[in-house]
């Protein structure tokens, strides 16, 4: 959500920045994950404890293989992800917890900062230019503000930077160039200053359900909107049921976390993808067509 940045906002785009709607040592070798629901049902996915990698720590659900995907590709990026040691609760931005019961199973190990600036739309644009930047695809690394402005990470690695007034956004020369880590999460800090969910859903093409990918982002623009994102697939080998897992970050900012699937609690952290009506996760839910892809 972009109702409050730390980085000003000009009043027009206060109107429209608007992303996630405000709702509400545990370590062993192996066994299953312990989320209950009101019938005491306890969930049979296999979960390593001790792995720090998405699909190291979650096994798929019994008579599946995850879906094969290339090697260096966005879904594998996001398949390798790197968690925090099970346990661990999602911290803010500033510093405070977020409580896991009934939200999140895992917690991704990613830095937000000290502003409340990474939040729902923030979190997967992360993960979509991190994948570009570390495969120096720096041409590809590139979002929209609300007011329409291309804010392009190669333009910012020659050196300019933004500037952003009532009459609109632009480039000027500041600096030499570089591709240093640390300047490319200043200019992400602009990008999740700026854009939102509103932004991102446009840039985003529509996708059948059916088409499902890793990658793939459930998005809602708008005030209230939310998005989150496809981290992980398998598929039945003989009956072609498939299963994903998905992951969010919120209000106000706060690290991403990978979401418990609350109907299905002998199946989370994996979501059946032939699911009835809309998709309901923990704090939204989605309608059927709302799923894009970068």
């Amino acid at each position: 959500m972009k109702l409050s940045k730390k980085i000003t906002i000009l009043s027009l785009m206060m109107l429209t920045l608007v992303g996630c709607s405000n709702g509400e040592s545990k370590k062993t070798v192996e066994g299953s994950n312990h989320i209950q629901n009101s019938k005491k049902e306890e969930q049979s996915i296999v979960v390593h404890k001790d792995e720090n990698i998405l699909k190291d720590r979650y096994e798929p659900p019994k008579g599946f293989k995850r879906v094969d995907v290339e090697k260096g590709s966005f879904e594998s990026f996001l398949r390798n992800t790197k968690l925090k040691n099970y346990g661990e609760k999602v911290k803010y931005y500033d510093g405070r917890t977020k409580e896991s019961k009934g939200i999140y199973d895992s917690v991704f190990d990613v830095n937000i900062g000290d502003r409340d600036l990474h939040q729902c739309a923030d979190a997967i644009m992360l993960m979509r230019a991190e994948y570009l930047y570390q495969n120096k695809r720096y041409d590809e690394i590139s979002f929209d503000f609300v007011d329409g402005f291309k804010a392009k990470y190669s333009k910012w690695a020659e050196g300019y930077r933004i500037s952003v007034k009532d009459s609109g956004s632009s480039w000027y020369k500041a600096s030499e160039y570089s591709t240093s880590y640390d300047s490319f999460r200043k200019f992400m800090d602009i990008v999740f200053a700026y854009s939102g969910t509103l932004s991102l859903e446009k840039e985003l093409k529509p996708v059948q359900l059916d088409d499902m990918k890793i990658g793939d982002v459930f998005i809602v623009g708008g005030s209230p909107g939310h998005a989150s994102i496809i981290m992980d697939m398998a598929e039945n080998e003989k009956t072609g049921e498939k299963v994903f897992m998905i992951a969010q970050s919120y209000m106000p900012a706060q690290q991403t976390q990978l979401l418990i699937n609350r109907k299905q609690p002998n199946l989370s952290p994996w979501y059946n993808l032939d699911f009835e009506g809309d998709l309901t996760v923990p704090q939204w839910t989605f309608k059927r067509d709302q799923l894009k892809r970068f």
